[in-house]
């Protein structure tokens, strides 16, 4: 489907007035532990417009089935592989107990899925900047208008931003926390900006974006840091896909967070290419209270990351390293290992990387089990040699699924996923999880000396990452 999209700019929704408002029930599946912004800042915007409006977060609480029937617009937010999959039964709770509702989904993953949300039962598909989009939605549900847009709309327009409201949210205690090395901090999170200016092939923003970026005013962003530290918060960590898309603006914000809030810390975002333009930058964010950086380097295989045009090589990611050594900064560097073009003694190097590196205890061991996801309009599929070796697209998996050439790969990461997730029950350190890594894939090769860990790096209590299957005991409809 081509999906319609909305430039404009100077149309900015009007308050309502005495106008009839609609009740609204804004959902949350997953948002990686985080309180979602994903509701705080839509609700903000439909509230400005008089809108009664519910939030449900389904990573910590339960959805009633007598809420969803007392609603006429029901919004699910889709920012991510596993949210999208863990939607699924609350779509279909939806159009089974409430089918005069309107059903929309918004967020990066809504209108890449449209077809098959749409056999689901929603009628609106929404990306980009999604909360002007669904004022627009709301106002047409209130004068009457039930139209479906026969195609998704992707919005870019500049729009009229509001802070985000938090109120009705599960508290930040409830979420995950970032442990300091001593102690574990309460956690909110924000946005300096939206989309990036940046067409990795594997990502998902790109589909959407395709190199659209847009900043959040500094107001805004300060006015949000500064009630969430009023409800607890002690770390900040931002989720713009690339903090350094704007590094300007970026850095304003944390010189204003700092001055008002000295102890508060935060963590970012940041390609290894734009890590490496503005190293002069790197004292700045330790100085603004910078515990760590978290950085997509994918691979240690040249041929690999200029196939996902990555924009950097293994050796700029070795120069990261060095640097954020010299200025006393924390790397959580994230990986894709497993790909098309993976072989068994790539992934023995890049485990052999890392500990040569000492980043075995800043790298979360599921990262060392990671598939490659090839979701709907993935740039990966521009490719001939990736077009030739997926399946058709399965609508249900939310993308293409793929085979290697050499099945034994396919089958060792299948059983790491296990592993990782055995050995974290038990409570493995991530070094013992690394030994565990090593000896399923070292073919007998002696494991690495580890250096030890001189004490525990700063890291959130979720890592950062998207689940290959959905966690269903992370919804619970009552």
């Amino acid at each position: 489907m081509k999906p319609l999209v909305s430039l404009a700019a100077d149309l900015a929704p009007s308050p309502m007035g005495n106008t009839k408002t609609v009740r609204v029930l804004l959902v949350s599946t997953y948002e990686l532990g985080r309180q979602p912004f994903g509701l705080a800042s839509p609700t903000a915007c439909l509230r400005a417009d008089g809108h009664q409006v519910t939030c449900a977060d389904l990573a910590v609480e339960k959805l009633s089935l007598n809420t969803l029937r007392t609603v006429e617009l029901i919004a699910i937010h889709l920012p991510m592989y596993t949210a999208t999959r863990l939607a699924v039964p609350v779509i279909e709770a939806a159009r089974r107990v409430n089918p005069g509702a309107h059903v929309c989904c918004y967020g990066l993953y809504a209108p890449v899925n449209a077809g098959y949300l749409r056999s689901l039962g929603v009628e609106t598909l929404l990306g980009g900047e999604f909360e002007d989009e669904l004022r627009r939605l709301a106002q047409r549900l209130a004068a009457g208008d039930r139209s479906v847009s026969a195609e998704p709309v992707l919005s870019f327009e500049r729009m009229r931003f509001e802070i985000p409201d938090r109120s009705g949210l599960p508290p930040l205690s409830r979420y995950a926390t970032l442990f300091d090395g001593k102690t574990d901090r309460i956690t909110g999170y924000t946005e300096t900006s939206r989309g990036c200016k940046h067409l990795c092939r594997h990502c998902p923003v790109v589909p959407v974006y395709n190199g659209t970026f847009r900043v959040v005013p500094a107001d805004v962003v300060m006015a949000d840091i500064r009630q969430q530290a009023e409800s607890g918060a002690q770390h900040i960590t931002f989720g713009d896909p690339d903090f350094f898309n704007g590094p300007t603006h970026g850095m304003r914000i944390v010189e204003r967070m700092k001055r008002e809030f000295p102890a508060l810390t935060y963590d970012v975002t940041i390609k290894i290419e734009h890590l490496l333009k503005q190293r002069d930058l790197l004292p700045e964010l330790r100085r603004t209270g910078c515990l760590l950086v978290t950085t997509a380097v994918e691979s240690v295989d040249d041929a690999v990351l200029r196939t996902l045009d990555k924009g950097h090589t293994k050796a700029d990611f070795m120069e990261v390293v060095r640097l954020f050594r010299v200025a006393g900064l924390n790397l959580t560097p994230t990986f894709i290992p497993f790909t098309p073009w993976t072989t068994w003694e790539s992934y023995r190097e890049l485990l052999r990387v890392l500990a040569e590196l000492d980043l075995v205890h800043q790298v979360a061991p599921v990262q060392l089990a990671l598939r490659l996801l090839i979701p709907a309009g993935s740039r990966l599929l521009e490719l001939e040699e990736i077009s030739g070796m997926v399946d058709p697209f399965q609508p249900d998996a939310l993308g293409y699924k793929w085979r290697h050439q050499d099945p034994s790969l396919d089958q060792l990461a299948e059983r790491l996923l296990h592993l990782v997730d055995s050995e974290q029950k038990r409570g493995a350190s991530r070094a013992e999880c690394f030994a565990a890594i090593w000896a399923e894939a070292s073919g007998g090769e002696p494991a690495p000396v580890l250096a030890p860990e001189r004490e525990r790096a700063p890291q959130l209590s979720e890592p950062w990452f998207c689940c290959a299957e959905p966690m269903q005991d992370r919804v619970t409809l009552v």
